[in-house]
């Protein structure tokens, strides 16, 4: 697992507020929320970014996209959002695939 906070959190090193984990994923409470509830859905598999996803990876993605929903849906029932930022210039800041689920308030539009 690369040296990343997020590999740090899976290898046990940093302890998360964690809310849900499975053999695929781990889903916890941001530390630097943007919205009432920000929960952060990781893959245990270490991809970099959206950008480095294969075909082999489809059925990851469903599931994180799946536990983000179910998520969002328990801890956000008003209405949640769910974003993916993949590389630098989309405002990834941890090489480590990461949904974020916000929600706990209105969401806007344009987000950025």
């Amino acid at each position: 697992m690369a040296n990343t906070i997020f590999g740090r959190i899976l290898a046990g090193e940093i302890p998360c507020k964690k809310v849900f984990e499975d053999e695929l994923c781990l889903a916890f409470h941001d530390v630097a929320p943007v919205a009432p509830v920000h929960i952060l859905v990781i893959p245990k598999r270490e991809i970099p970014s959206l950008g480095h996803v294969e075909a082999t990876d489809d059925a990851v993605l469903g599931h994180l996209l799946h536990r983000a929903a179910e998520i969002g849906k328990e801890h956000a029932p008003g209405g949640f959002r769910v974003v993916i930022n993949s590389g630098a210039d989309g405002g990834q800041t941890v090489d480590h695939l990461h949904l974020h689920v916000l929600g706990g308030r209105a969401m806007h539009w344009p987000p950025g």
